[in-house]
Order: C-alpha cells, then structure tokens, then sequence
C-alpha cells in the first residue's frame, strides 16, 4: 500500500541543481563507496555529516508503532541502518523492543551509536543473515534503489521472507518530467530509479506486498 510514513519527518530545504553544477561521475563513484567520504566528508559526496538528532527520527516512530501494532514484545529490522539512528530512537520510545539492522557500510556500523551497535552487522541487501519471518516489521528506507535492477527485485523478496508480511521502504522516484529532472540533478548513489508507476508494477512482478513511499526532492 502507498502510504506516507515519513510524513513528521523534517524536510530539509535541497537545491538540486546547486549539486547537479558541480556533480561528476568521480563524485558519485566515491559516494557508492558509502564510507567516511559519504556519510562525514564534503556535502558533494553526500550527507556532509551524519549525526544524531532526536527531531528527526522520534516524530516519526510513532506512526510506525500506531501502523504495525508494534509493542515492546516486538522485532524489527531496518535494512540500510546506517548508524543505527532510526533504531535507537525505537529502543527510547518502546522499551524493550528488540531491534536489528544492516547496512552494507562498514564505515558506518564501525561508528553507529553505541547504544544499539551490538545489534548492527555489515551485510547486503540481496542476502538477509535472518531467518523467514524473523521480524514484525521489515523498514527499508531510501536503499533499495541503491542497486541494480535484478538485486531491487532479490532485495525486496528477502525482504518479504524476513518478514512476516508487513514492511515499509522507501525509494527514488518521479511522477512527471519536472520531478525526473530534479531526481537526476540530485541523485548521487541510486542506480535505479522509476516513475512510481513503473515501481508499482514492478512491486507487484516481484511479489514485494508490504508499504511504500516515494522519495522525492
């Protein structure tokens, strides 16, 4: 189902065409690395510094628990944690819930936030470490699109094995040629990357059932 989870979360001011001036193939090769470069270097190579700030992610959790019936007796997992933020903001607002992530940077597992960087490991997308239905709720939030074409479709089937059918992702899109133009002028490290129609159709060819939204700046 199309459904905009992501609606309390801050929304930053971007100009992408202020990036697409200065942005080269050397850039976004240096930003698929995801290491230091991406997440704590220059802005041009991504994030420009990726901190902890409880504003983002704690307005958001409560629409995740409200829409998955989550409860500190759940376990969930994100795939693409990053440093673990997203994860650790559930541990403060559901005591108890047992959480589990997995991003394909060791950069940034190596520096996630201490409280939760026991239950981090380095892993990709198309090869889930878990077992079927191990989690009440799959999140995946802006990585899907990080792959190729035929790895989307494996990611999104893992997925749906880890979890017991409910997950939300989010990815790279575009609804009219004004929103491609922008995605492409920002876009730094999706390699795929559809109009939401196309993403729809392809949900449906590769049995993804859980919810989505759209990434769009």
């Amino acid at each position: 189902m199309e459904i905009d989870l992501l609606r309390n979360y801050p929304q930053s001011k971007r100009d992408p065409h202020a990036r697409q001036d200065a942005l080269t193939e050397e850039m976004r090769a240096i930003a698929r690395q995801f290491g230091k470069d991406f997440f704590d270097g220059d802005r041009l190579y991504g994030y420009g510094g990726f901190k902890y700030f409880s504003r983002f992610w704690q307005p958001v959790i409560p629409d995740f628990v409200q829409h998955f019936q989550l409860s500190l007796s759940s376990k969930i997992l994100d795939v693409g944690c990053a440093k673990g933020f997203m994860l650790y903001d559930f541990t403060e607002l559901v005591p108890g819930i047992a959480v589990q992530g997995l991003d394909i940077s060791e950069y940034a597992i190596a520096n996630a936030k201490e409280e939760v960087k026991e239950q981090l490991q380095v892993g990709n997308a198309i090869k889930l470490p878990y077992e079927d239905n191990s989690f009440d709720a799959v999140f995946s939030i802006n990585t899907v699109h990080n792959l190729e074409l035929d790895d989307c479709a494996i990611a999104l089937q893992e997925i749906m094995r880890v979890s017991k059918g409910r997950a939300f992702i989010t990815v790279d899109a575009y609804r009219n040629d004004e929103e491609k133009e922008r995605m492409y002028a920002w876009n730094l490290t999706a390699k795929t990357i559809m109009h939401v129609d196309e993403w729809q159709a392809f949900f449906k060819k590769v049995g993804y059932t859980g919810d989505f939204y759209w990434f769009i700046p």
